[in-house]
Parts: structure tokens; C-alpha cells; sequence
């Protein structure tokens, strides 16, 4: 990123110390079925830069592999309750969500290897599509009737389009696909369009793409600016005007169980992360409040 335009963005970050609060709680399915495209990076990093600006914040950790855990330091190891117990076994939310350790105000439902058999299991149980959607809807009315209120959740798919995904699709009210600034960047986006499509039609009617967020931009590549110009053509208004730049530093959080606003808030990472946040609390079409 240029000096410049680092500059810029860390005033723009700088000037809203809070963002607006949404009328009612979001709740946004993070998916797109190729691996390595920056789903759990823009998961823990957009649900931390909410939090860091006072939002209530929950992420649920639908991916077997854990790694939205690891980032935000949250207990996974195997046997450690989580989304398995929540959808398999219909254990209340209220029993197994973590508070964030970094991060005032962003909580964690855990996922643990255990969740890698809960595909196989979730085929014999009764409205096996829905058993996060009842769980994460009894959460957030126990939490609202507290004085608690969530005003944004995160699901973290895994790269798959199985029952999880499903799951959450049908959970979720709002879809954020993330899509990296590489060759054949919209391949296989088509299928995951048509699933999306499906299940508004037979499960979720209240299911729409409202976000699409560019990862691993290079300003200084052609092949970056050329695929940002064919995502914002095919889908115009719903992409953030901010890129997120590939970045060593938000490479290396994870790996020090951070998110890159806790590891090196002054990055570029970090403050793109905290530009697309405030794009998102912006969405007019998602009436807000100050």
C-alpha cells in the first residue's frame, strides 16, 4: 500500500471510534467453497474490528479445522464443547460460547475436531437443516430478553457446500462471500450462487448475498486490478469498495492466536479490516441506529 494512501485510511479508521448499531442483530454466513481464500481471515478479523468498536459480536466456528478458535485464542482441543454439541446433541448456545480473551464484546462458539463426524451424523436426525437456526435463534432471544443483545454473528463455513454449510445457510440472514484478488478467482462461484439460490427457495427465503469482500489484493499487479474490475462487474454494489492487500502481517496473526488487529493494529491488514467493518455497519439497506 502506498504511503499515502496508508495515511488516508488510518484517518478514516481513526475518525469513527464506534460504529452504529444495527435495529436488529445481523447475522452473516461467511462461505465460499474454495479453499485458501481468506474466509476465516475475514471472519475473525471483521468480527474483532466490530467488537473493537463496540458491538456485540458472536462467531460461530463451523469448520472442523477450528482455525476461527485458534485465531481468537479460544480453547478447541478435542473434547472441548462447542457447535458439535450445540447441533448434534441440542445443547443450549448459553453453555458453550467463550468470551474472546483479546477482545471485549466478541464471544466464540468453538468448533473441535469432534464437529469433522457431525456431517455423517447430522443425515439420521430430525430437521438436520435447521438444528443450528434453532439452537443460535434461542441464543440470541435469551440474550436480547438479558439486556445482552448480539448485534452481529459470524458463521465460519467450512470449504465445502455439505450439511454444515447447509446449516448455516440456513442460519444466516446475510451472505459475505470473500473472494481473493488471484486467477480463476470466480471459478466455482457459480455453484455456490445456485446453493444460495436453492436454499432461499426450499429452506430460507430471507437468505441473500449482501457482501462481497476482495482479499489478498495487490495494487502493484495487473492480474489484481483486472479480477477486482470482473468481481465489481458481475456484482456491482454488493462488493466493499475496500480491498483487503495481501499482507505478511495478517498472514502471521493466526499463528500467535491473534487476529491482525490485536498482533499489529497499525497495518494495513488491520486497518483494511476495520474499513470493511465500517463499510459493512454502513449498509443502509440494514437500517441502523447511532
Amino acid at each position: 500500500m502506498e504511503a499515502h494512501e496508508h495515511v488516508s485510511l488510518a484517518e478514516r479508521v481513526q475518525a469513527a471510534d464506534t460504529f452504529p448499531t444495527p435495529l436488529e442483530t445481523r447475522v452473516f454466513v461467511v462461505a465460499n467453497q474454495k479453499g485458501g481464500v481468506g474466509k476465516t481471515t475475514t471472519t475473525v478479523n471483521v468480527a474483532a474490528a466490530l467488537a473493537s468498536r463496540g458491538l456485540q459480536v458472536l462467531v460461530v466456528d463451523l469448520d472442523p479445522q477450528g482455525n476461527a478458535s485458534t485465531a481468537l485464542n479460544i480453547e478447541h482441543a478435542e473434547g472441548t464443547p462447542g457447535v458439535y454439541e450445540a447441533i448434534v446433541e441440542g445443547r443450549d448456545l448459553d453453555e458453550l460460547v467463550q468470551a474472546c480473551p483479546d477482545i471485549p464484546g466478541l464471544s466464540v462458539l468453538p468448533a473441535s475436531i469432534d464437529l469433522a463426524g457431525a456431517e455423517i451424523e447430522l443425515v439420521s436426525l430430525v430437521a438436520r437443516e435447521t438444528r443450528l437456526d434453532k439452537a443460535l435463534q434461542r441464543h440470541l432471544a435469551k440474550m436480547d430478553a438479558a439486556g445482552q443483545r448480539i448485534d452481529y454473528v459470524f458463521i465460519d463455513c467450512p470449504p465445502s457446500l455439505g450439511l454444515l454449510t447447509i446449516n448455516a445457510m440456513v442460519a444466516g440472514r446475510e451472505v459475505l462471500i470473500p473472494i481473493q484478488c488471484e486467477y480463476y478467482a470466480l471459478e466455482g462461484l457459480g455453484q455456490l450462487i445456485r446453493s444460495i439460490d436453492l436454499i432461499r427457495a426450499h429452506l430460507n427465503p430471507q437468505l441473500a448475498i449482501t457482501t462481497i469482500l476482495l482479499t489478498m489484493f495487490d495494487a502493484r499487479t495487473r492480474l489484481s486490478a483486472g479480477v477486482a474490475d470482473d468481481v465489481r462487474q458481475h456484482f456491482s454494489e454488493t462488493v466493499l469498495k475496500t480491498a483487503i492487500p495481501r499482507s505478511v502481517r495478517i498472514s502471521e496473526a493466526p499463528s500467535y492466536r491473534q487476529t491482525v488487529l490485536t498482533y499489529d493494529s497499525g497495518s494495513s491488514g488491520a486497518l483494511s479490516y476495520l474499513e470493511a467493518a465500517r463499510e459493512i455497519t454502513e449498509d443502509t439497506t440494514k437500517g441502523t441506529h447511532s
